[in-house]
């Protein structure tokens, strides 16, 4: 009995993976993970909702890289159950309109991220985060606002966001010399 267990709960895991890679938002949506029109996964691993995907949400327009992770709970309670045997926090996580998440981002229990928001890679996020804001770091701080980043980096703009992948590889060859 406990070897087709094991072997069921085996065969779900891998069932999760290649659904994920096929159609991340899809199978997401099947765990229980609300999102918006046009959000994007950008990675493979189902994992990266933790165990309550149901209590996250994401806006329009979102764009989620490679490695992140979302916790609705804190898993240090597990410690300190033989003191208390009902201790739990969870919390839902929120996301506003047109997020990115740079890769690697962690976004801990209870955060709500606002509208107009940019995550730098490898950022833990812990508290809620106003609209407009580039955030960064660990734990994460404000470090610009939108405007602020986009007067900076506008200036170095190749203007080639606009082309499909294949138009963007030939444009990048030209400008790079390749």
């Amino acid at each position: 009995m406990i070897y087709k267990n094991k072997l069921i709960r085996y065969l779900y895991k891998g069932y999760l993976f290649v659904s994920f890679k096929l159609n991340p938002i899809k199978c997401s949506r099947k765990m229980g993970v609300r999102f918006g029109s046009n959000c994007v996964i950008y990675g493979n691993n189902p994992n990266m909702w933790g165990t309550e995907p149901f209590l996250i949400s994401f806006g329009d327009n979102v764009y989620i890289t490679d490695g992140c992770k979302f916790l609705t709970h804190d898993g240090g309670t597990l410690v300190l159950r033989h003191l208390q045997p009902d201790l739990e926090i969870t919390k839902p996580i929120k996301i506003g309109n047109n997020v990115y998440f740079g890769i690697d981002c962690l976004v801990m229990p209870g955060v709500t991220i606002g509208n107009n928001v940019i995550v730098a890679a490898r950022s833990v996020v812990t508290k809620d985060v106003a609209d407009n804001s580039v955030i960064g770091g660990v734990p994460a701080k404000h470090i610009k606002t939108l405007d602020e980043y986009f007067k900076k980096i506008k200036k170095e703009s190749l203007g080639i966001g606009h082309l499909s992948g294949d138009e963007k590889v030939v444009e990048l060859k030209k400008i790079f010399n390749e």
